[in-house]
Order: structure tokens, then sequence, then C-alpha cells
């Protein structure tokens, strides 16, 4: 035991190395809030169909999803996580704009049909997202490589998804500003709102990805261990263990509560409820202030399997509610929306961080397969969000009123299942699947450094 503890790859990491990664993956962070928030709606402003503009969300999720799995495979069997984090967030900063930035084909051809519209944002939408897969997947698969501790572990994506926090935050202070200062009147000044917001999230999300790259250096620890940890691991290891399958399960049950509610968020707000214009990036920002909250604080725990699993179930117990509160909230007394959204931002957090550190207690030492974990959960993510998303907005519109209350009418909308019903029934299933997992109990010290002041 002794002679574990010496091992530099499971002593505790340093204040300055949890922070130089936490902060790697903003510009995937704050391009991602934009596209889950606001590309729907921003779609239908400019005149897509709704069904135009889930088509439009998928083929960014398949891209996506089919790019983890083939960039996981190459990162496996060749390394350099650096150069692969570095190539994405340029494809990434590149090809954002042009989503948001206009149909540029359309312009080429002086042609405003909607088949070549919706081919375009497509296209682009297709690129950004394979851009972003290389910067996810090499980023969550440093995490196993620069340290076996688990608790470090933990701290790790703790301080990714504090970071994250803040470049949702950051995002929202600037659609808060653009939306603002101009107002929407004509199709050419909506796009001239978002292509503002695109360009400034990235140049914020560039700033900390310079950050990350000489602040971080390529993990060694893959190298270093013995030959049977560091050979790659076939496919068919993964496939033969059923803690695989629970975490992602879990994993891509986490993500459809995060993603689907985020995507119908704004929707809501502003259809359902008929929130001021300004609630529609004031109330997502409550919820990530929380959420930074949360994520630093659970940085300061001392991991193991038993509190993993609590945590999560904890976490999802909060979503059932919200979810249920979600679904009952009548437009009369649309101020509670504020009241939920601290709940919601404590449950995204907390089922987030214990979900991908799941990950890493399911890799261990088997570095060989962790950019494959990590890929080939993350294609199981993008499809089923893709999906979910595309099946929600097909049939956004076709809702039938119900009468709640003799003064009041509203609608059982798409809108209301997505941010309502979809998280919370997601949430049960991952907190029973969470409950039945078998996870290592053992408990490794906290980090040298504590993040919060004494």
């Amino acid at each position: 035991m002794e002679e574990e503890e010496e091992d530099p790859s499971t002593k505790p990491l340093g204040r300055l190395s949890v922070f130089y990664y936490g902060v790697g993956h903003m510009l995937n962070d704050i391009t991602a809030s934009c596209w889950f928030t606001y590309l729907l709606l921003f779609l239908t402003q400019i005149g897509l169909s709704p069904r135009d503009a889930a088509i439009v969300m998928l083929s960014g999720q398949v891209a996506d999803g089919f790019a983890t799995i083939f960039i996981g495979e190459l990162i496996d069997r060749f390394g350099h996580f650096k150069i692969w984090h570095a190539a994405g967030s340029l494809l990434v900063a590149i090809s954002f704009s042009s989503v948001f930035g206009g149909c540029l084909p359309c312009s080429l051809l002086h042609n405003n049909s909607s088949t070549i519209e919706t081919l375009s944002y497509s296209m682009f939408a297709a690129i950004f997202n394979i851009g972003w897969a290389a910067t996810q997947v090499s980023h969550m698969a440093m995490v196993n490589c620069i340290t076996l501790n688990s608790t470090s572990r933990v701290a790790l994506t703790s301080s990714r998804n504090a970071f994250s926090m803040v470049a949702n935050l950051g995002l929202y202070a600037i659609a808060l500003v653009v939306f603002g200062v101009s107002e929407a009147v004509t199709k050419e000044n909506t796009e001239s709102q978002y292509r503002w917001i695109a360009y400034s999230s990235i140049t914020v999300g560039c700033c900390f990805v310079v950050i990350f790259l000489m602040g971080t250096k390529e993990p060694r620890l893959r190298i270093n261990l013995r030959e049977t940890s560091r050979a790659r691991i076939p496919w068919s290891y993964w496939f033969r263990k059923i803690l695989y399958y629970q975490v992602a399960m879990v994993y891509l049950l986490t993500r459809l509560v995060l993603n689907v509610s985020q995507a119908y968020l704004a929707f809501f707000v502003i259809d359902d409820l008929q929130m001021a214009q300004s609630a529609k990036a004031l109330i997502p920002a409550i919820i990530y202030v929380c959420s930074f909250v949360v994520s630093v604080m659970l940085q300061e725990i001392p991991w193991n399997g038993k509190r993993l699993k609590a945590y999560y179930c904890a976490g999802g117990i909060i979503w059932i509610f919200c979810g249920i509160s979600i679904l009952l909230l009548p437009r009369s007394i649309n101020s509670y929306m504020y009241a939920i959204s601290v709940f919601i931002g404590i449950a995204n957090a907390v089922m987030l961080v214990t979900s991908i550190s799941m990950q890493s207690v399911l890799i261990g030492s088997k570095l060989g397969g962790c950019a494959f974990v990590c890929g080939s959960l993350s294609f199981l993510d993008k499809m089923s969000c893709g999906l979910a998303l595309y099946v929600l907005q097909s049939h956004q519109g076709t809702s039938p009123k119900v009468d709640v209350n003799i003064k009041e009418y509203f609608y059982f909308s798409v809108t209301r299942y997505g941010l309502g019903l979809v998280p919370a029934v997601c949430s049960l299933v991952g907190v029973v699947v969470t409950y039945f997992m078998e996870l290592d109990s053992t408990i490794l010290k906290p980090l040298c450094q504590p993040l919060l002041l004494e």
C-alpha cells in the first residue's frame, strides 16, 4: 500500500494542473451552449420549418457521433492528445461562424430556397461537429492518462465542468448584450445578431484554448506505465464488461437530460410562459451559476464508487422533481421558473460530473482503450440526442390545447415535454441503472492543494 502511495501516477494533483486542464474545453463548451440553446430558435426565426431545423440539428449530431468513434480509435493508436485538441479547436473556430453566419451558398447562387438553406446549414453543422468531436474526445481521454488517482480524476472532471459553466455564462452574457442593443425586425437583423454572438464566442473560447495548450503537458503516464497497461485494448474487451453498458446508459441518459432541456429552455420561457425576451438569457445564466458553484464544491470531496452512485442518484431525483414542476407550471406564475432553474443547475452539475467520472472508474489503468471508451459513449450520446431532438422538433406545433384551469389555458406542448417530461424520465431510468452498478469503493486522497479557500 505504501509503495502504491509513492507511485507518482497515484499522487494527488496540484491546483495549477487542474486549472490548466479545466479551461481546455471552453471553446467547445461556449459553442455547444450556443448550438443547443439557440440553433433551433435561430433557424425557425429566419424562416426554416421546424422539421428542416431538426434536420440541420440531426446532421450535426450524426457527424459528431461517427467522428467520435473514428477519432477515438486514432487517438488510441497514435496518441498525441494535444495535437488532436488543437486541430479540432481550429476546425471549430473556422466553421462555427458559418453555422450562424447566414446561408453562403444562397448568396453565391442567388437562390434562397428552403432546400438550399437546409443543405447549407447542415453541411456547416457537420463540419463544426467533426472538429468539436476531435476536441472533446482528446480532452476527455486525457483525464485518465494524466493520473490514476480517482479523486484527482474527479477533480479534473469537476474543473472542466466548472469552466463549462463559465463558458455558458459567458455566452449568455454576450447574448444578453446583443439582444439588448439590437432588435431583430428582419431576417438580416436576426442573422446579424447571431453572427455577433458566434464571433464573440469564438474569440473568448480561443483565448482559453491557448492557455490550455501552453499550460498542459502531453500526458506521459500512458508511456510510463507497464507494457500490459499501455497496450492497445481491443474493443471486445469493453463489450464483455457489464459495467461498460451501465456506464454507457447512465452517460447517454445524462446527456439527454442536459441537451434536450437546454434546447427547449428558450422556447419554453418565451413561447409557453411568455416571459420577457431577457429571460431566455437570464434563466439559463442562473442555471449555470448554480452549476459552477456546485462543480467547484465537488472538487473538494474524497471520491469513491459509493459516493459517485449516491451523488448521481441525488442529482437525478432533484431533476425528476424539476421536470414535474415544469410540466405543471402555469403561465400565471411563470416567475417560479427562476426558482426551478436553481435546482436544475444543481442537478445538472452533480449528474454530469459523476457520470463522466464513472467512465474513469470503468477505464481504471487500462489506458490503451481510454479514447475508445470516451468516443463510443459520446457516439451514443450524439446519436440519441440528435434523434430525440429530431422527433420532438418534427412534432412541434401539433400539441392539443388542454384546459387545466378555468381561468387559464396553456399547451402541453412539445416544448413542455422536451424540457420537463423527457429529462424527468431519463433521470429516473439513470437513477435505477446507477443503483445496480458495482463501483470500486476505495477512497484516495484529495487534491494536494485545495481549490477552495479554507
